[in-house]
């Protein structure tokens, strides 16, 4: 029984296997006679005509070995499969068995989606495989790729390249070492590094997508774009180069080459049309400059306009860092062109030992050392410098100040000015605590220290012993010392204070109610509107009666 089982197996294997195999078969040629030196094999010349499996070739010679089933073809070589393929070539040997044929001179194959030419061809008709090793061209209706060696799957309409790949188009140029590239779609996985380079941008990546239909990329391994200006780097990188939009996702970096700036985050995005930069998680916005480099802060960065007048904005938990100034607040412009920043929501500023606060600060710099030109901080503007004995403290409605090195130098008060000043001889000792009102007050410092100070106005105050003044006297109302916000190197601008997001909540709150507000002030409006037209309607109809009876 064992051995019945085996020979029917045995049986069903060489049946198969013959089904599988087609003998090759000379259906047409001007001449055939056997080959004198291989008594297995025949030779056709003259128009010939091979069935093979579901294929054809076409020839002006065949050597044909009917044992092994392989056969050499030579001579205007064309091999059609179904409607599919039709290949050319100078030389070819088709493998009957294995389905496997080899091509060589002047090789042209094409298929409904590309075509294909190379020197030497080899085709795996079983897999559908085509692959060469010393160079081919591959060309569709967008792209022309060139490659060292490539395997292009006919059914999947896939390509794999290696060594020298490029993908031409008339917008881009890709060069890589190793890739895959869909006819059909004309979309393109990279897996070496490699270089796309359009009409004004360059894109870089180690591993990644590209769509060359779309202009559309993905990029996930150490990649970077740039363009004239400007280069994006990040973990991950999406871009569209038709609307020259681009999003980083993952150390992000966003250099501005023209303005020696950086902007850095865990996401951002960059509209190169409208010239605007958005950058969220831990954003900041560095401006290099030599040996003290400026930092701000904010839970949203966005920088918009052209080279010559970028303005940077920054919203909530906003910090500045400088080695000679730091500062905080709710939210942030700064105008690059002019060097003007305005500050708003709680602003603060520190200036060597100072501390600058009011409603709004407005400070400028020069645009090319950022050093400090002048300020001006508009209602409740107070500035408060620390002494041994205590605080030294100048107030008013506001406050304009003069900088010379990034030290500042004169001090105007305007409006209500009051001052509280530690006096001291030439010795530095404390002689008593001046306490004076006027109208306005102007002061020059040296070294952080008051050299003059001048009362415009009928001032009201002296100096007074130091005893004389209770210790709950010797601050002005509103005073707030808060070195403890101070940020004391780069990293700290990250870091949040408490009362921060109070403040955040009451400006939603605020938002809200403003909103709130707007759609009451609507729907009043709106129902006026329709009070007053009924009101006319209803009048024009008693017009319209009391005409009709007199008329009657």
């Amino acid at each position: 029984m064992k051995h019945y089982i085996l020979l029917l197996l045995l049986c069903f294997s060489v049946t198969v296997f013959a089904q599988k195999t087609t003998k090759l078969n000379v259906i047409n040629a001007d001449f055939t006679y056997p080959d004198k030196n291989n008594p297995d094999a025949t030779i056709s010349t003259g128009n010939v005509f091979v069935e093979i499996n579901g294929a054809t070739i076409q020839c002006e010679r065949v050597v044909l070995n009917k044992k092994t089933n392989f056969l050499e073809a030579m001579g205007n070589v064309v091999l059609n499969q179904g409607d599919t393929v039709h290949q050319t070539s100078d030389f070819a040997n088709y493998d009957g068995n294995k389905k496997f044929a080899t091509s060589w001179g002047n090789v042209v194959l094409k298929d409904p989606t590309m075509t294909l030419t190379t020197d030497k061809l080899n085709f795996d008709r079983a897999k559908q495989h085509l692959f060469y090793g010393n160079y081919g061209t591959i060309k569709d209706s967008i792209n022309v790729l060139n490659s060292k060696q490539g395997n292009y799957y006919l059914d999947a309409k896939r390509f794999q390249a290696f060594t020298n790949v490029t993908v031409v188009n008339p917008d881009q140029t890709l060069e890589t070492d190793h890739l895959e590239y869909f006819t059909e779609t004309g979309k393109a996985y990279l897996y070496k590094p490699s270089t796309i380079t359009g009409d004004d941008s360059v894109v870089y990546t180690e591993k990644g997508f590209h769509n060359t239909k779309t202009k559309i990329s993905h990029l996930t391994k150490n990649s970077w774009i740039k363009y004239e200006d400007r280069l994006i780097e990040g973990d991950s990188l999406f871009y569209n180069e038709v609307t020259s939009f681009s999003s980083a996702t993952g150390n992000i970096k966003i250099t501005d080459t023209i303005n020696n700036s950086i902007l850095k985050g865990g996401y951002g995005e960059f509209f190169r049309a409208l010239d605007s930069a958005f950058v969220i998680e831990k954003a900041q916005a560095i401006s290099l400059i030599e040996n003290d480099s400026l930092y701000i802060h904010g839970d949203t960065l966005l920088v918009t306009g052209k080279p010559d007048n970028r303005i940077v904005r920054a919203y909530h938990h906003v910090k500045i860092f400088k080695e000679d100034l730091q500062g905080k607040c709710d939210s942030l412009v700064s105008i690059q062109a002019s060097g003007l920043t305005k500050m708003f929501r709680k602003p603060i500023l520190w200036a060597q030992e100072s501390q600058l606060t009011g409603d709004v600060i407005h400070f400028l710099s020069n645009s090319e050392t950022e050093q400090l030109d002048s300020l001006k901080i508009l209602g409740n503007a107070f500035m408060i410098q620390i002494d041994s004995a205590g605080y030294n403290q100048t107030k008013g409605r506001k406050i304009l100040g003069k900088f010379k090195e990034n030290d500042l130098r004169i001090i105007d008060v305007l409006g209500n000015a009051e001052t509280l000043q530690y006096v001291r001889n030439d010795k530095d000792e404390l002689i008593g605590i001046d306490k004076t009102r006027a109208s306005n007050i102007h002061i020059t410092l040296e070294n952080n220290d008051i050299k003059t100070i001048g009362y415009i106005g009928k001032p009201d105050g002296k100096v007074y012993p130091e005893e004389e003044i209770h210790v709950n006297d010797r601050k002005f109302k509103g005073f707030h010392w808060r070195e403890s916000e101070r940020p004391t190197n780069k990293e700290e601008i990250f870091k949040h204070d408490p009362g921060d997001e109070l403040m955040i909540q009451q400006d939603r709150i605020r938002e809200r109610e403003e909103k709130q507000k707007a759609l009451r002030d609507a729907e009043k409006k709106r129902k006026q509107e329709l009070e007053m037209k009924a009101m006319i309607q209803k009048q024009d109809s008693l017009s319209n009666l009391n005409n009709t009876q007199i008329k009657n």
